[in-house]
């Protein structure tokens, strides 16, 4: 069966912020343009996770009346507050003493998924095509030109079989494609591989994010605070803290980030995050509250200098795709806006002008001369200088904001990729982790149930492993590593042999970034599959 084809002005892979304020940029230069958003997930929204605080900058510019217009931005932040805990105590730091980073007065706390479900109104108010459920699968070449995309295939079995329920992809054909799938995109990394994007560029770097979704008692709930933690219960020497957000209707957004390249094979990034809610200073926050929902995400942390080279002929990568995220801040979604912004600007000049296909070089240029390029330049040296340990890094990073004000006259660099970190079992300590009580700390397979995460069991499996022989190495040299660093319970090892139970993924990136061999490959499965997150 033969695939159907349709034509754009520029076609969008993925949903998320970036790829909405593009697709609505375009329509606000030239509403005749004609643009697509393709969405894996079964709507806007349904796969996105973040914290999430969000400054609202790059929104203003993009829709200078979204307050009128009802944008979710329902809680300005109040106060902040950044604790760094030991196992029973905790050090407070005064207000005073806290670097700008850290600041967020101005910023609202937000469920980032309902913001990209009223982006999507927006975006189809003007005209724009969305089309939730559908999973681009292939990138679409013309010589040395990106073409479009295709969607993935439905109705193939778990064999590979074409089922009484196949229906072929779809081409969608433009002058130009903007990359938009967020964090570890399984389409921007065979564009860097094919295209050599990543250039002389540090490799890039991540940090796990858990989140759950919390309904706390009246008494335990602060409208607008912002906290943050660093230490406990991670050792100095391994990246990563915690935020508690406390939103409007008495949720509370509660989280832990883990950086990829931590050393211990034993580490699990969701059992610290579940011992993490025990400490005296956090638990009493959520006594007495019910847990609404639960997911993780990978987040690209590497700043300015692990950028790729954002432009080829044919497209661009916008948004976390290309790694805009300011670690320092720990927020992404203004920095995706505005590099999506930039990137519609020079794709509506190109069409406007009759190009088609080639370099959008406006769009680097005009990014190297915008207040985005300002601020990823300040926070360049945070996630190195962190990466040295807690107390180092955030002294010398305190150096660098305070005496420098984030214009030091050195870039430090990032030398090794996350997989290329962990340590031989016999060389780490193995660490027990308490089992959960089901009130307020739970196990894994309860969280990914509250996900609402779905895959049809008889689609092909969408994590794929090169050579399936190479997991038992990592069982005999890292203790199986996948079995920890997996958030959902997708990997365990069953008779020598490593099982991959992919209904449960969550679609978080992890394994794909941690192995240590870089041995198993996450690609999109069937359009509409993985989580359905609830104000998330």
């Amino acid at each position: 069966m033969s695939r159907e084809s349709m034509e754009y002005d520029v076609v969008i892979v993925g949903g998320g912020p970036a790829g909405l304020a593009a697709a609505i940029r375009l329509k606000q230069r030239d509403a005749n343009r004609s643009v697509c958003v393709l969405e894996k997930g079964s709507e806007i929204g349904a796969h996105i996770l973040s914290g999430a605080v969000m400054d609202p900058r790059a929104l203003g510019e993009l829709i200078p009346d979204w307050k009128q217009k009802g944008a979710p931005l329902n809680t300005p932040v109040a106060r902040d507050r950044f604790l760094f805990l030991t196992e029973r105590g905790k050090l407070e730091v005064p207000s005073f003493a806290l670097p700008a980073c850290f600041k967020n007065h101005g910023n609202y706390v937000v469920s980032l998924g309902n913001v990209c479900r009223w982006l999507g109104k927006q975006a189809e108010a003007l005209g724009v095509e969305i089309f939730p459920g559908f999973a681009a699968a292939e990138v679409l070449w013309e010589g040395e030109a990106v073409k479009g995309v295709a969607t993935g295939e439905l109705g193939v079995n778990r064999k590979g079989e074409k089922t009484d329920a196949y229906q072929a992809g779809m081409e969608l054909h433009a002058k130009y494609t903007f990359f938009a799938e967020g964090c570890r995109g399984h389409l921007g990394l065979q564009l860097e591989a094919e295209l050599g994007l990543r250039g002389g560029a540090d490799p890039q770097v991540y940090g796990i994010g858990l989140k759950e979704l919390w309904e706390v008692k009246a008494e335990r709930h602060e409208p607008g605070l912002v906290m943050h933690t660093a230490g406990w219960p991670l050792d100095a020497d391994t990246y990563g803290g915690s935020f508690l957000y406390h939103m409007e209707d008495r949720l509370v957004a509660v989280g832990f980030v883990v950086g990829l390249g931590y050393a211990n094979p034993y580490l699990s990034p969701y059992e610290e995050f579940q011992r993490f809610k025990t400490h005296p200073e956090v638990r009493r926050t959520f006594e007495g509250g019910k847990r609404v929902s639960y997911g993780a995400r990978a987040i690209t942390s590497g700043g300015l200098q692990s950028l790729p080279r954002l432009v080829f002929p044919g497209g661009a990568l916008i948004g976390d795709e290309a790694g805009f995220l300011n670690a320092s801040r720990i927020k992404g979604s203004h920095c995706a806006i505005k590099s999506a912004m930039l990137a519609a600007e020079a794709a509506h000049d190109a069409v406007a002008s009759g190009r088609s296909r080639d370099e959008l070089t406006a769009y680097p240029d005009s990014f190297r001369a915008s207040w985005l390029h300002d601020e990823l330049y300040r926070a360049r040296n945070f996630k190195p200088w962190m990466a040295k340990g807690l107390y180092t890094g955030t002294l010398m990073f305190g150096v660098d904001q305070v005496l420098f004000r984030g214009k030091a006259p050195w870039t430090l660099r990032h030398k090794h990729a996350d997989h290329e970190t962990l340590k031989p079992k016999d060389e780490a300590t193995p660490i027990q982790y308490p089992k959960p009580d089901g009130v307020l700390t739970f196990d894994r397979l309860s969280s990914v149930f509250i996900s609402n995460t779905n895959h049809n069991e008889d689609q092909p499996v969408h994590l794929r492993l090169k050579d399936a022989q190479k997991p038992l190495y990592n069982l005999e040299r890292y203790a199986g590593p996948e079995q920890r660093y997996c958030p959902a319970g997708v990997y365990e090892f069953v008779e020598q042999k490593l099982q991959i139970n992919a209904q449960n993924c969550v679609h978080c990136k992890t394994c794909d970034i941690k192995d240590p061999l870089q041995n198993i490959v996450w690609v999109a499965p069937e359009g509409g599959g993985g989580p359905n997150y609830p104000g998330m």
